[in-house]
């Protein structure tokens, strides 16, 4: 299997998006490790973060108002670890050593709302592929359970 960065855990709440995991098939070498996310079909446009290894294992997190793009309908990233300053040497993000197949449909993270013009709801979702990626699409998601649009009275708690 080809090197990469095993995601063990996705954490999306209080404004990010947190991933705990392994590389595999990589030893961690280098000075620091950083968590990178492509804009697809804008592959020059990356954001980056710190990434801790302890060993082999990796914990990142990013903040969704960074990912929320005002004017895009909507944005996918692709997310890469690499060594600090190395472009040439990504490990994609994904989950492939639990031999669960289809991801996308069985894995559904909640999404969060940024804190944008456009109300962008932001959430982690696999790919076809099963590597990991950030979905952002404008809409309104309710923050509490007293704005939840309930229109009958019967499923309200008094």
């Amino acid at each position: 299997m080809k090197p990469h960065a095993e995601i063990d855990e996705v954490w999306p709440r209080d404004g990010r998006i947190r991933l705990v995991g392994s590389l595999h098939g990589r030893e961690p070498g280098g000075d620091g490790w950083q968590l990178v996310l492509a804009l697809r079909g804008h592959e020059k446009y990356r954001l980056r973060y710190d990434a801790r290894l302890d060993g082999t294992a990796f914990d990142a997190s990013v903040p969704v108002d960074d990912l929320a793009l005002d004017g895009l309908h909507k944005a996918v990233w692709d997310l890469h670890l690499s060594p600090a300053g190395d472009d040439e040497e990504t490990l994609t993000v994904g989950r492939h050593l639990d031999d669960i197949a289809g991801k996308r449909k069985i894995f559904v993270f909640p999404g969060q709302s940024a804190h944008d013009e456009d109300g962008t709801v932001v959430r982690p979702v696999y790919s076809n592929a099963d590597d990991l990626t950030v979905e952002c699409v404008p809409g309104d998601l309710p923050l509490s359970p007293d704005e939840l649009p309930f229109e009958r009275t019967e499923w309200m708690v008094r």
